[in-house]
C-alpha cells in the first residue's frame, strides 16, 4: 500500500506529515468506526474488508518502509542508525568506580587495622593475665 493512499484513507490529506500520536488516534477511530462486529450480517464482509484495509494502511504509515520507500514521522527519518553513545554519557550512567571503591576499600581497611589493633591489645592482656609455662606457645 502507498503513503498516500494509506494516509486518506485514515483520514489525513495526502501531503500531510501526522505525528505518530495522530495516526494512532486515527487508527483507533477508524477501526472503531469500521469493526465487523458492529455491522449486521450482510455487511459484515464489507466492513471486514475496510477494516483490513484500514489495519494495512496503519501498519504501513507506523512501520515508515514502503516497498523502499522512506517516509519520515515529524521530519525525522524512521531509520536509526545505531553509532554507539558518546563516552561521557556511557561513564555517567555507569558511575565512577573509584567513587564507589575507595570509601569501600578505606572501610575494610579501617576495620582490619583497628580490629588488628584492639586484638593486639587483648592478646597482651590475655598474656598478661594468664601467663604460660609451655615453652611453644607465644
Amino acid at each position: 500500500m502507498e503513503v498516500e493512499e494509506a494516509k486518506i484513507l485514515l483520514g489525513f490529506p495526502p501531503n500531510s506529515r501526522p505525528d505518530p500520536s495522530q495516526v494512532k488516534a486515527a487508527y483507533r477511530k477508524k477501526v472503531w468506526e469500521s469493526h465487523p462486529d458492529l455491522f449486521p450480517d450482510d455487511q459484515k464482509q464489507v466492513a471486514e474488508s475496510k477494516f483490513k484495509s484500514i489495519s494495512e494502511a496503519y501498519s504501513c504509515l507506523e512501520s515508515g518502509d514502503v516497498k523502499g520507500q522512506r517516509y519520515y514521522k515529524a521530519g525525522v527519518y524512521s531509520r536509526v542508525v545505531k553509532t554507539g553513545v558518546p563516552g561521557t554519557y556511557s561513564s555517567a550512567k555507569r558511575g565512577n568506580r573509584w567513587l564507589i571503591g575507595a570509601p569501600f576499600l578505606l572501610i575494610v581497611l579501617g576495620t582490619i587495622g583497628l580490629g588488628g589493633i584492639k586484638a593486639n591489645r587483648a592478646y597482651n592482656l590475655q598474656k598478661q593475665t594468664f601467663p604460660s609455662h609451655n615453652p611453644f606457645l607465644p
